[in-house]
């Protein structure tokens, strides 16, 4: 297909990592729906015949295989990037999460050099709290500095020097959705039951963004087709909501009282979430709401945590 096929929306063949997780399991159905073929990273015999039931062809791999992830996306016409060891994070990895991330976007990155095909990544609304403070976040700010997940935003904002049309998704602390299984989300439940209590650190006033599953997959497939290279975009649609109020709706939900923990003692309570907990990181989508013509239009996290399904 060539390029201006695609810069006209013709239908692409895109290869997805991280296609049967959380977002990709929303986003290849978004992709088929629309008219566009689908190649799915699957990482095991269950994940690949998700994608086959969903009518995507399934590749089997992991982020560790290089050469298959040149190969595929120099055969698609596009290529996004889902993919993150997200059980290296759980465990405290995380410069080796990060590591695994960047060498798999440096390999897609080289692939895709001077053929003016979209790649879109993804990074995180959270890093912005280290460089933003005392108002919300836009996706005009980044750290040129670098850093954990900020040197594979940048790596993938620079590809556009390379005739890549290149785009990030930041998506928020919480992306929820009945499809979310393992995300922060269920994680912090996880815990309240463990506890006995939900956890907020502080006086909790701490604000996190948030969005719906299928929202950020229609982001991603806006980016995809329509992107500007070179574009931070922000799936977010609760720009930021106190992380004492979702930990008394986790609390509602499991019939549990909602209890202050101090930052020295949040890793007891909160693991691994414990560093991410007390952060502030309200978050605006007005400039990618603006670009693409994207605008939320499912439950946000408080209805769906009132729905239930999160604590059966």
């Amino acid at each position: 297909m060539s390029q201006t096929d695609i810069a006209k929306g013709s239908t692409m063949r895109v290869f997805i990592t991280g296609a049967s997780g959380h977002v990709g399991s929303a986003l290849v159905p978004e992709l088929l729906h629309n008219g566009h073929q689908v190649l799915g990273l699957a990482r095991s015999d269950e994940s690949a015949k998700r994608l086959t039931d969903w009518g995507a062809e399934a590749i089997r791999g992991d982020l560790h295989d290089l050469d298959r992830l040149r190969a595929a996306a120099t055969a698609a016409d596009g290529v996004v990037h889902l993919a993150f060891r997200h059980d290296a994070m759980a465990a405290g990895d995380l410069a080796g999460a990060a590591e695994s991330d960047l060498a798999a976007l440096q390999t897609i990155g080289d692939a895709l050099a001077g053929t003016d095909k979209p790649l879109v990544s993804t990074s995180g609304t959270g890093m912005l709290a280290q460089i933003v403070r005392d108002r919300t976040a836009t996706e005009d700010d980044f750290d040129p500095n670098g850093g954990y997940r900020v040197d594979a935003e940048n790596y993938v904002i620079d590809l556009a020097a390379k005739s890549v049309r290149s785009s990030v998704v930041r998506l928020p602390q919480i992306t929820h959705s009945r499809l979310d299984l393992h995300g922060f989300a269920p994680t912090l439940i996880g815990f309240a039951r463990t506890n006995g209590f939900a956890a907020y650190v502080g006086d909790g006033t701490n604000r996190w963004p948030s969005v719906h599953t299928l929202d950020a997959a229609r982001l991603y497939r806006l980016a995809l087709e329509s992107a500007p290279a070179g574009s931070r975009l922000h799936a977010v649609q609760d720009e930021g909501i106190e992380f004492r109020t979702i930990a008394e709706a986790i609390g509602r939900g499991l019939d549990l009282p909602a209890r202050s923990v101090s930052a020295d003692d949040a890793a007891q309570y909160l693991g691994f979430l414990s560093r991410f907990a007390g952060m502030n990181s309200p978050t605006s989508s007005a400039r990618t709401s603006e670009l693409l013509d994207w605008q939320p239009t499912h439950p946000n996290l408080l209805a769906d945590l009132a729905e239930g399904f999160y604590f059966g």
